[in-house]
């Protein structure tokens, strides 16, 4: 495990706190509340530490920045909004996804995200 700091402290406790995975920008706005010297350059970095200490997981949703959130939520899914381009957590999964592979392959994992309209844009 990396050496602990107050910033990178600061950067796993807004991903713990958020409802959604977060851009490293939403990142730094939200962790200069307790490290207000935070920089962009070290948001990067400490989200490589805590990614190889398994502590955050990166969100990839094509065609968009990647995003992180903390490791500790459990296997979910997402929903991005294609107006406005917010991305939220999706409770549970389809299910049993073996029945849909070919004879002979197995699933080792996988991710599903659904893209849409948000409630705000749909008004």
């Amino acid at each position: 495990m990396g050496r602990k700091t107050t910033q990178k402290d600061a950067i796993e406790q807004v991903l713990q706190a958020a409802e959604n995975p977060l851009l490293p920008k939403e990142i730094l706005e939200r962790a200069r509340a307790q490290a207000p010297a935070l920089g962009l350059a070290t948001v990067y970095r400490s989200l490589k530490r805590l990614q190889e200490e398994r502590r955050i997981k990166l969100v990839e949703i094509p065609g968009k920045s990647p995003r992180y959130e903390s490791a500790d939520r459990g296997h979910h899914h997402h929903f991005v909004c294609q107006d406005c381009g917010s991305v939220i957590d999706l409770k549970g999964c389809v299910g049993n996804l073996q029945k849909m592979v070919p004879s002979g392959y197995r699933i080792e994992s996988h991710e599903i995200t659904l893209f849409g309209h948000c409630d705000s844009c749909q008004n």
